[in-house]
């Protein structure tokens, strides 16, 4: 009999996670000046939207690549595509000038899979603790390869020409945790005894890496 019970309790909670994920409206468009804190972005009155809250130009537009990097990322998030607030789907577009790099970094809230539309891409990601197994491939026009959600990935630009790619993501604001940036450009350093202890440096080379960042 506990065991019914508990299998029918069970069905109930999937049941209801099931009806909880479900859209309560056909879109929430975002409106970006509301004073309301949401987990998200607060929604237009539907009865305001237009065709325009739907749609983003640009994608054609190569982006700006002179810079340290020889990268640019394009993003189509619901920030700039307002429509796209609550869909649980994102794009962008990554330019890279010949060697250029999207240095490793993170999604906290998507997995992202990329298709390569010009060029030779070296992809790669890092698996978890305590693998920590390297995965990667050399990507050609045509093809797509998937980064998991959360786990630190990269690309380059491994041929002599520009590269461009499109990447879509699941979900509306997946956010980015460039690890350079975080670990050695913090808004409040990192005491240098926890990076030099973590990163096996010596106090020189952390400081000298918190100066470029």
């Amino acid at each position: 009999m506990a065991h019914h019970i508990l299998f029918l309790g069970f069905i109930a909670l999937t049941f209801s996670l099931a009806l909880a994920s479900s859209p309560l409206q056909d879109f929430c468009v975002a409106k970006t000046n509301s004073p309301v804190l949401v987990n998200g972005l607060a929604c237009e009155d539907p009865k305001l939207s237009q065709a325009n809250d739907f749609f983003f130009a640009g994608l054609h537009k190569p982006g700006n690549t002179s810079n340290f990097l020889g990268s640019a990322v394009t993003p189509v998030f619901a920030a700039q595509l307002p429509g796209l607030n609550t869909l649980g789907i994102s794009m962008v577009r990554i330019d890279y000038a010949p060697w250029g790099l999207i240095s490793p970094h993170t999604h906290p809230r998507a997995t992202e899979i990329l298709t390569v539309v010009e060029g030779t891409i070296y992809a790669a990601f890092v698996t978890s603790n305590p693998d920590n197994r390297l995965i990667a491939k050399i990507l050609q026009k045509g093809d797509v390869f998937v980064f998991p959600e959360g786990l630190i990935h990269f690309q380059r630009n491994v041929g002599y020409g520009c590269a461009v790619a499109i990447a879509a993501l699941n979900s509306e604001n997946p956010g980015v945790i460039t690890i350079a940036n975080s670990v050695f450009g913090s808004n409040g350093p990192i005491p240098a005894e926890v990076l030099t202890k973590a990163f096996q440096l010596d106090k020189t080379a952390v400081d000298y890496l918190q100066s470029k960042f």
